[in-house]
């Protein structure tokens, strides 16, 4: 089916309350040409994958997309010939993308690091697992079966975009997005096919735009709101800088340019009108969590369980936290609360006098969560493939 007509599927569908709590969904009332992000996908690739799919080529495609790596490097041989010219016209910074802010960017997260990573996978992740429609398509998508490798090729997608050469050719980030926006098409032409997601879904094709900027707002805007919230010091430039990265990975994920907040308060607004209304436990949301948390759990090498459960009601909300059931360990709560405040006033304080020293530890503890999520076999990358199904047996 072609997009045009998915599209009046899902428009009729809403007008005729067949598509449930899809005509619930907030309404995206900042989007100047009013046009709805919610029914816009991925004109461009979307029909490319399908065809990729249905040809049955995805295993010669993976094969060959392994030996990409390097933003600078050539597209490897062995693609189909539309692929390749696809690729080659989308390896590459839009017009608009300023180098400047995006090496600040790398420096800035090199600078807040630590912050980064435990916001990122403690806050952003499980969050995603309370924004139900990320979670269905999660779940019974083919990564949701093995949560592991989902979770290091998120992981990935995060770990390549806080690098401190992500957009420069040596950098790896231009060509991860690029791969990750075809796993996206791919889902989107796969899911729908799956009974059980269409069963709980209220959308009838995954990924829209409008869900790209919901992860987004649970990621960059959320963490660059709790880093304010935390006094962690950012100057005008880092914030501007921290944003146009987000503007530029945007892009690279196929969302309109319109769409795109060009101001932290304009995120903050779209977060909460589009974002925070839609937050809500769901089965699979609950069963991805315990996963996730189990996965860090095993991860953390003296952190207890208690811990890390306190530190996601400390960034969330002990809503979120009753939510997904997390029991309650008051003793960790009152050290994360006393704590970890003094341990950003500590680190914030030392920074200047020994900043190599804190950059080694950052990068090592990400370099061991890599590791572990990898199976102990490669410290630094996640090869991201496209997948051929859905969750084994739906």
């Amino acid at each position: 089916m072609s997009n045009l007509n998915r599209r009046s599927a899902l428009s009729l569908g809403v007008a005729l309350g067949l598509v449930g709590a899809a005509s619930a969904v907030p309404a995206w009332s900042w989007a100047a040409t009013g046009t709805d992000p919610w029914e816009v996908w991925d004109d461009e690739v979307d029909p490319l994958m399908a065809g990729v799919l249905d040809a049955g080529q995805v295993p010669a495609v993976n094969t060959a997309l392994s030996s990409w790596v390097n933003n600078g490097d050539a597209l490897p041989a062995g693609l189909p010939a539309n692929l390749a010219a696809y690729l080659q016209r989308n390896n590459q910074l839009p017009s608009w993308a300023d180098r400047a802010k995006l090496r600040r960017a790398a420096d800035f997260n090199r600078r807040k690091d630590t912050y980064l990573f435990m916001l990122y996978g403690l806050g952003s992740g499980i969050m995603s697992t309370v924004i139900p429609r990320e979670a269905r398509s999660v779940y019974w998508s083919a990564g949701g079966a093995d949560m592991k490798n989902r979770a290091a090729k998120t992981f990935t997608f995060g770990y390549d975009l806080s690098d401190l050469n992500a957009f420069e050719p040596s950098g790896q980030f231009v060509v991860t997005v690029n791969k990750t926006r075809l796993v996206h098409a791919a889902v989107r032409h796969l899911l729908p096919r799956s009974p059980q997601w269409t069963a709980v879904s209220d959308e009838r094709i995954p990924i829209s735009n409008g869900d790209i900027l919901i992860t987004f707002h649970s990621l960059g805007t959320f963490v660059h709101r709790k880093l304010a919230e935390w006094k962690v010091p950012m100057s005008a430039a880092d914030e501007d800088a921290f944003l146009h990265q987000w503007q530029v990975a945007l892009h690279l994920l196929g969302v309109h340019d319109e769409f795109i907040p060009q101001t932290w308060a304009a995120a903050d607004a779209q977060s909460a009108q589009v974002l925070t209304p839609l937050l809500a436990p769901t089965t699979e949301g609950k069963a991805l969590a315990e996963v996730l948390l189990g996965l860090t759990a095993q991860l953390d090498g003296g952190l207890t369980r208690g811990i890390l459960d306190e530190f996601v009601r400390y960034v969330l909300s002990d809503e979120i936290g009753d939510w997904l059931g997390l029991p309650r360990d008051y003793g960790a709560a009152t050290l994360i609360r006393t704590g970890w405040p003094a341990y950003i006033a500590f680190r914030e304080g030392l920074i200047p006098v020994a900043p190599a020293g804190f950059y080694v530890f950052d990068q090592l503890l990400r370099s061991v969560a890599m590791l572990f999520l990898n199976n102990f076999t490669s410290p630094t990358t996640t090869p991201i493939t496209i997948p051929t199904g859905n969750r084994p047996g739906s």
